[in-house]
């Protein structure tokens, strides 16, 4: 997040909301020691940690693999994608850890990530074309639980500047509506990766 200082008629922007609080320090720090598990691991011992600890419809579903719903949050697909994760994570997840506290800021975050799961385990049994690729794919990645922050910082702070593409000031609800919309577009690729 850049916030925007106002001094005088003139501004100036500062990335980010400062010092990390407890809760994003410990979700990053878990996250990023997951993924080089998961890097440094030889390739079929990492793909099935992501098919073991991903989420798959279909396993849950069938094999009764309840974990899934909570520890696909920590898997990730490459650098670019724990690397935007972790960021939004930092950049709007303190703020609202520091609005909220510690533990509701985790219940919030696990609740927001659990019902994106949900939401794909759902999407999965539809009778629509996508379902039956959606049923049999891993899903990995934090992004249940990051657009819910998003989500939540928007309707907090619904006027606070972000600087989208590090160029354009956007108000926060904008933003969201924004991101939103790309993600529902690129949903349909069925790579698993969110």
């Amino acid at each position: 997040m850049n916030r925007v200082y106002y001094q005088g008629a003139s501004a100036r922007y500062s990335f980010g909301p400062g010092l990390m609080t407890p809760a994003v320090k410990a979700l990053i720090w878990i996250n990023v020691a997951v993924f080089l598990v998961t890097e440094l691991t030889p390739r079929a011992a990492g793909n099935w940690l992501n098919e073991f600890f991903g989420l798959v419809p279909a396993l849950v579903l069938t094999d009764l693999r309840i974990w899934q719903p909570i520890t696909y949050l920590f898997l990730h697909g490459s650098v670019g994608h724990i690397l935007m994760n972790m960021l939004i994570l930092w950049m709007f997840g303190v703020q609202l850890e520091r609005t909220w506290g510690t533990r509701f800021f985790l219940r919030y975050y696990f609740v927001a990530g659990i019902g994106a799961a949900i939401v794909t385990l759902v999407a999965s049994l539809l009778p629509f074309s996508f379902s039956a690729a959606t049923y049999v794919t891993i899903t990995i990645g934090a992004s249940g639980a990051i657009y819910g922050l998003l989500m939540a910082f928007a309707l907090y702070h619904p006027e606070t500047p972000i600087l989208m593409f590090l160029l354009v000031p956007v108000p926060a609800k904008y933003f969201v509506m924004i991101l939103g919309a790309v993600a529902f577009i690129s949903a349909p690729r069925g790579d698993g990766i969110g």
